[in-house]
């Protein structure tokens, strides 16, 4: 699927930039590569990039400013951030302004490749990157709430309800595959995939607050557990 994809890299870590493009190009992909972030901004300026990988702590402009100028100047390309940091605060302010996923390091390339290419699909389909083809607005409602994925926050009337970082990828994901039951291994993939040492009753435990979170723990009416099989949402 990545064979032919033209991939900006913004890394300043020479290591991990080699890693990178080497792991691209057997891909296939046609990669360019940049070392700090004023250039690399000018890079994706110009344009041409099927899909930007940003990372995070750059020198000369950071990832999270380069992200939220390419968005400001009307640039839809998606963006993946890559972080080393570990804080969900760098996470959630990196959705705000505009990326599309992240993908913390160290990083596994077969989570990686997946995360690109289902970003890429996505985007073929003329859905939003960050959610999928099966909801393409900005705003996903469900009862009395509004998942704003471009703000990257979870509203109820108006009032922003607290979700970290991890809570609000879990809630958006299953907000965007509706009425899908989605198995606890697809889950793990998909939002502890880099992390090897995550077992699935932690998407159980996290799944608990999510229903806390919108008030419905003693009744579920929108995360619904389906015995032996995994999780289905429900608008």
């Amino acid at each position: 699927m990545l064979d032919k994809t033209r991939v900006l890299v913004v890394e300043d870590d020479a290591g991990i930039r080699m890693t990178l493009e080497d792991m691209l190009a057997s891909e296939g992909c046609a990669v360019d590569s940049r070392a700090d972030g004023p250039s690399g901004e000018a890079a994706a300026r110009e344009g041409g990039y099927d899909i930007i990988l940003l990372d995070l702590m750059l020198p000369g402009r950071d990832g999270l400013a380069v992200c939220k100028n390419l968005r400001e100047a009307g640039l839809k390309t998606p963006i993946v951030m890559l972080t080393a940091r570990g804080a969900n605060l760098d996470v959630v302010i990196g959705l705000r302004q505009g990326a599309d996923d992240y993908v913390p390091k160290p990083f596994d390339a077969g989570v990686l490749v997946a995360r690109m290419e289902a970003l890429l699909r996505r985007a073929g389909e003329g859905g939003s990157p960050a959610t999928g083809a099966s909801n393409q607005r900005a705003v996903i409602e469900f009862g009395d709430y509004a998942l704003d994925k471009r703000r990257g926050e979870l509203l109820r009337g108006g009032d922003t309800v607290p979700l970290n970082a991890q809570e609000y990828r879990l809630l958006e994901f299953l907000a965007a595959n509706p009425d899908r039951v989605i198995g606890r291994e697809e889950i793990l993939d998909v939002v502890w995939g880099y992390d090897s040492e995550t077992t699935t009753r932690t998407i159980d435990v996290h799944v608990a607050k999510l229903r806390a979170r919108l008030g419905e723990s003693d009744l579920p009416r929108h995360i619904l557990t389906i015995r032996g099989r995994g999780y289905k949402f429900v608008v």
